[in-house]
């Protein structure tokens, strides 16, 4: 009994020092609009995260009403006209890595990868592909990646009033520092 008592907690034990799923609640995404009229930025720093290396699955979910603006009437703006934040409080993605392969988890290092998914935004689901990085350094994982969408591409209604002052493609980064999971 004391022997498989022993094996078990060495297996546990191994199976957590060698885990491939990292997590995060604090992730960091922001968007930027610029036009010739205004340039406008928010950012997030309520994004969950989780990576499961061993699989390449990656998923994240942020709450809309999360996003800081410099100026308290565009968060106004942003929550209720654009984003409709209370009828559609989260923006998810879930997706895989395409090339695994590509990442070394227990070697320190930067790895370029492509990841395809759905993202989830204002009620509408649309399939992207997009370029990244997965960075391993001590046993951590940072995932981060830069692209754009267009709000029309997610029914997000801009008034003509104030078309000119909001980009029709807004940049999205994304930067999420994860530690192991067990």
């Amino acid at each position: 009994m004391k022997a498989t008592m022993l094996s078990l907690l060495m297996v546990s034990c191994i199976s957590a020092a060698y885990s491939q799923k990292f997590l995060t609640r604090t992730g960091k995404v922001t968007f930027f609009s610029s036009t010739p009229v205004e340039n406008i930025e928010a950012v997030n720093n309520e994004a969950a995260c989780i990576a499961d290396l061993s699989s390449g699955q990656i998923m994240f979910q942020l709450p809309i009403k999360s996003f800081k603006f410099e100026k308290s009437l565009m968060q106004e703006h942003f929550n209720e006209n654009y984003m409709e934040s209370d009828k559609f409080p989260k923006s998810t993605f879930k997706g895989k890595i395409s090339d695994l392969s590509a990442i070394n988890p227990a070697k320190d290092g930067t790895y370029k990868v492509i990841v395809g998914g759905d993202l989830t935004m204002h009620g509408v689901t649309n399939h992207v592909l997009v370029p990244g990085t997965v960075t391993v350094k001590g046993g951590n994982v940072t995932a981060a990646t830069s692209f754009k969408i267009k709000p029309a591409d997610y029914k997000i209604a801009i008034p003509a009033v104030v078309a000119t002052k909001i980009a029709n493609e807004i940049e999205i980064t994304v930067n999420a520092q994860m530690t192991a999971s067990n």
